[in-house]
């Protein structure tokens, strides 16, 4: 009778210490990841970086003058490790945006930041933002969703702001990068160092 008593407590004792295993699995330990990048847009002109895919189409925006609703821009844009365009490069951000709000300057932004062989630690790694731009606020935040590389399984945020207006067709938008990424067996040595 005593050990028909004690085997419901031993199959708590292993549920309790297999959910725990589960849930260590299910959520690693991570690796913070802090980066400040300056991407250059550039609209028109020699060295544009960004065209139009749709113009028009829509109907015109509220607060936008010659602008429309559903306007998509794609962009391969130049990275820096500054505002200046005469940094030195990191990398390109690739991908679109498209203004979203019939009524507010909001644009839906998807770009992958390939960081080129000046990217140090992270050279040849990719790093996914999207998000929501209300692009007349100073800091925008938008999330990271991804990456590869040395990156990869990327999560986090960027807080985007507009760096410098250099001109009319040129701007710097600055990407301060929070993220974090699992944690690799090599970090694990680091730390126990």
């Amino acid at each position: 009778m005593a050990a028909a008593n004690k085997i419901p407590l031993l199959l708590a004792a292993v549920l309790s210490l297999a959910t725990g295993a589960v849930a260590a699995a299910a959520s690693p330990r991570r690796r913070p990841v802090h980066m400040r990048l300056y991407m250059h847009d550039v609209i028109d002109g020699p060295g544009q970086t960004a065209i139009r895919l749709i113009w028009g189409a829509g109907p015109p925006h509220a607060s936008m003058p010659g602008r429309a609703f559903g306007d998509t821009v794609a962009v391969d844009d130049l990275v820096t490790e500054g505002p200046s365009i005469a940094s030195p490069a990191v990398g390109r951000a690739q991908g679109t945006y498209m203004l979203s709000s019939q009524r507010e300057a909001v644009l839906v932004v998807a770009i992958t930041v390939a960081l080129t062989s000046a990217g140090g630690p992270y050279n040849g790694s990719t790093l996914v933002v999207a998000g929501r731009d209300r692009v007349r606020d100073e800091t925008r935040e938008l999330a990271v969703v991804g990456g590869t590389g040395a990156l990869r399984g990327a999560a986090g945020y960027v807080l985007w702001r507009t760096a410098k207006v250099w001109s009319e067709i040129h701007m710097a938008l600055e990407l301060d990068v929070h993220a974090s990424v699992p944690a690799t067996a090599d970090d694990d040595a680091v730390a126990t160092e």
